[in-house]
């Protein structure tokens, strides 16, 4: 039985759990020397043992593909994957980018930013696959907005199953999911089946509950405030 009114035993950084406040939501206490230097460590030059489905240096063998989720009604889903996207293509990853609902006239930043990336050769290499009037490796010019959301995503199963990116975004695919364009059955299993290392994430509002299941991460951006809501329209630079 405890003592109520017991002082509260402080833990010392020294003596904490080298990973304790490191990683947490909301740490209340500092890491220690152990948990700096296991993060100093985290980037340290790959070794011959790492594993890769293309060149062995690529990653850790404690890498694991995910399936992630950002969704919510705040400003800030599709940027924060872009984040992410940036992250595999300076890690030398092979990334691939579908936008389900932007159209081909809408010239977004993060596209520009992608393709200068890409065309750097400092990194991996990222391909980018826009909504517009029909998907690049389509002839015919494609107007429905269903069919071309379905041809997207038999697409994105083609690339899932052969292997061709090690990170895949999807972006605003929640919508024709949420629309019953796409199957959210047929995501799902895709997801759960697909072969090799392939991380991938998906963006939107209203992400179908099976999804938030399958995912090995969700995150939800909330609205606290908008310009929109002071009469600010979009502009560049910060929406697109």
């Amino acid at each position: 039985m405890t003592d109520e009114h017991a002082t509260p035993q402080t833990p010392t950084p020294g003596n904490a759990n080298p990973d304790e406040g490191a990683t947490a939501a909301e740490p209340t206490v500092a890491p220690g020397p152990e948990a700096a230097e296991r993060h100093a460590a985290a980037d340290l030059p790959h070794t011959p043992d790492d594993q890769g489905s293309e060149e062995a240096v690529r990653r850790k063998k404690r890498d694991i593909p995910l399936v992630a989720v950002v969704t919510g009604t705040g400003k800030g889903k599709s940027t924060s994957s872009f984040g992410m996207l940036q992250r595999a293509w300076a890690r030398g990853y092979r990334s691939g980018v579908f936008q389900f609902v932007k159209g081909g006239k809408w010239k977004v930043g993060e596209r520009k930013a992608a393709e200068a990336l890409h065309a750097s050769g400092a990194g991996g290499t990222i391909e980018w696959e826009i909504q517009g009037k029909g998907w690049t490796w389509i002839q015919r010019d494609m107007t429905e907005s269903e069919d071309i959301a379905k041809a997207g995503w038999d697409e994105v199963k083609r690339r899932i199953a052969e292997e061709r990116y090690e990170f895949l975004l999807l972006d605003e695919i929640t919508y024709p999911i949420s629309w019953g364009w796409i199957d959210v059955e047929d995501v799902v299993a895709t997801l759960q089946g697909r072969p090799g290392f392939q991380h991938v994430v998906l963006t939107g509002r209203n992400a179908h509950e099976r999804l938030i299941e399958v995912a090995d991460l969700v995150s939800e951006v909330q609205n606290v405030k908008h310009p929109m809501q002071a009469g600010i329209r979009a502009q560049q630079g910060i929406d697109w």
